[in-house]
Parts: C-alpha cells; sequence; structure tokens
C-alpha cells in the first residue's frame, strides 16, 4: 500500500473539509453584516445571532487550518509498531477486516482508497488508545458503546 499516496487522499479530503468551512464562515459573515438584519427592536436578535454563528465558523476554519498542517507534518515511512502516522489493518472476531490510519487529529475522517475505506482515528480515542504501540498479530479489545470488541493486528504499515 503507497503510504505517500494515501496521505495525498487526507489532504484532498481535508483541504475540502478547510474549503467548506471558509464557505460556512463567509455565509456566517455576509449574514451577520447584511443591512437587512440591522435589529429593529430590542426583541430583534438575527443579526446578533448571526455573529455568534461567524465566531463559530471562524473557529472551526483556523481548526482546520491546524488539521490540514498536522497532516502535512507526518512521514510515509513503514512503522514496525502502531504509532502516529501508521496504516493498520484490524480483524475483528467475525473476520471483518477494519482499515485505521492512526492520524494526529481528525478522527472520523473517511477515505475511500485502493478499494478500502479506511478511517482516521487518534490517540485519543478508545481504539487508538488499544492499538497504540502494538505489533502485528497481537490481539486487543476495545469496549465501543458498552461491547467488548476484540480485534486482531494483521498489518502495519
Amino acid at each position: 500500500m503507497n503510504k505517500q499516496r494515501l496521505l495525498e487522499q487526507f489532504l484532498i479530503a481535508l483541504n475540502a473539509v478547510f474549503q467548506n468551512a471558509i464557505n460556512a464562515a463567509q455565509r456566517a459573515h455576509d449574514t451577520a453584516t447584511d443591512n437587512e438584519n440591522i435589529a429593529e427592536n430590542k426583541y430583534d436578535t438575527l443579526a446578533l445571532e448571526a455573529s455568534y454563528l461567524a465566531q463559530g465558523q471562524s473557529v472551526r476554519v483556523e481548526q482546520c487550518a491546524s488539521d490540514l498542517q498536522a497532516f502535512k507534518k507526518l512521514n510515509n515511512t513503514a512503522c514496525e509498531k502502531v504509532s502516529l502516522g501508521a496504516l493498520v489493518l484490524l480483524l475483528d472476531e467475525k473476520d471483518n477486516e477494519k482499515w485505521l490510519f492512526l492520524g494526529p487529529v481528525a478522527g472520523g475522517l473517511k477515505v475511500f482508497f485502493e478499494g478500502k475505506s479506511i478511517v482516521v482515528i487518534t490517540l485519543s480515542s478508545p481504539l487508538g488508545q488499544a492499538i497504540n504501540q502494538a505489533d502485528v498479530g497481537q490481539e486487543v479489545s476495545v469496549n465501543i458503546g458498552g461491547n467488548l470488541i476484540g480485534y486482531e493486528i494483521m498489518q502495519i504499515f
């Protein structure tokens, strides 16, 4: 599996999220500053509410920019143990494959790459904590939604 191309796919996906955040922030700013939204009385709070939304969207833009930078700093070297930047193939107790990428941020981001669905998890997630520093062949268990699920680490890239 070509990790450099996979990292490029993550950057494309993160750029799309970043651009969507920029667009949402611009729309919220436009709404907050629109002349038609000037308060006509003390109960007219549309502009105030829109300004709060614009502020929140601006924070989201900053977070997306930070996520992009964190992924750009990752290297594509192979990992012997599960660690930050590792692509991991897990096999659950029912022989279902699960492809995961241990990323610095952006947990839950999903890309389709070489016919596989690969999900970013972080070290702060229960599964990320369970597999961190594990070796190929090692079995780990994690409590997800009140269910104890076992996985075997099949491959690490």
